[in-house]
């Protein structure tokens, strides 16, 4: 086979590679310049909270949040099999968007649709995901601002590994130093479903939906408790690896959902984060 001919199959090759795999968006906005990002704060009908993390579906992008946030019951409402939630479909104003995003799945619709009863389940199964308008994902970048990531999907680690947040709650007032929290893992609960973590800065509300990384960088949770006691300052994080393998196991359409990777690199560096460095 002469050059050309080799060169000319493999071209066609990848064209037909690139047929069939689901195009997947590499094209994210610089990280010192996206609007849109893990960190922003959303508001679904008024209630506000923080995203955490960036998912992809084929090509459709998504913001995280808790499924929470889009409840429509008291605060001490946490049974997700039980509890109100507004509908798919809902807008959902996203800070840094040009246009609202929608509810696109919500872990407490969909444990109550397919008749979930696991009680560790429902009532840690706390993940929702917030379409972004297409006009809107050259505004979005997957990493977490202050200290970069995730590098992965993971899991919290032992009693007193070290985890990373970053809350954005209006209660700080945009103040950004406020917004970096570093903490420890008290302990981990209802068969890997939730982790108890104490963070400085503490958890306020706002901040409900926010993203953690273990040491490494990787993603493990979502903010899903505000705890007063008994350690003021506790936080109940659901786990995002159980949160994500429920999602695929029960909802077909959402079978491919990844978490994306940050751009930026992971820094465990608390007083860097908050320099904004």
């Amino acid at each position: 086979m002469t050059k050309i001919k080799k060169l000319l199959v493999s071209v066609l090759a990848a064209l037909a590679v690139a047929l069939v795999l689901p195009a997947v968006s590499s094209a994210w906005a610089p990280a010192g310049s996206a609007t849109v990002h893990p960190g922003v704060q959303t508001f679904t009908e008024g209630a506000q909270c923080t995203s955490n993390f960036v998912f992809q579906n084929g090509t459709d992008v998504y913001l995280g949040q808790a499924a929470h946030c889009s409840g429509t019951g008291e605060a001490t409402d946490t049974n997700g099999c039980e509890a109100g939630a507004l509908p798919i479909g809902t807008a959902v104003e996203v800070t840094g968007a040009s246009k609202p995003g929608v509810l696109a799945y919500s872990s407490w619709n969909s444990m109550q649709a397919k008749g979930e009863t696991d009680e560790s389940t429902c009532a840690f199964n706390d993940l929702a995901l917030i379409k972004i308008d297409p006009a809107d994902v050259g505004k979005v970048n997957p990493s977490v601002p202050g200290f970069g990531g995730p590098t992965e999907l993971g899991a919290p680690g032992g009693l007193g590994s070290t985890v990373y947040s970053w809350g954005n709650s209006s209660l700080r007032q945009g103040i950004r130093q406020l917004s970096p929290k570093q903490g420890i893992v008290l302990s981990n609960d209802a068969s890997g479903w939730s982790h108890n973590v104490y963070t400085l800065t503490p958890g306020i509300p706002g901040d409900s939906g926010s993203g953690f990384l273990n040491k490494s960088g990787q993603a493990f949770g979502v903010l899903s408790t505000l705890q007063l006691l008994p350690t003021a300052g506790a936080n109940g994080v659901g786990d995002l690896a159980k949160e994500l393998a429920w999602l695929k196991a029960n909802e077909p359409s959402f079978s491919g959902i990844q978490l994306v990777k940050g751009t930026e690199p992971f820094k465990p560096n608390l007083v860097g984060a908050i320099l904004g460095g």
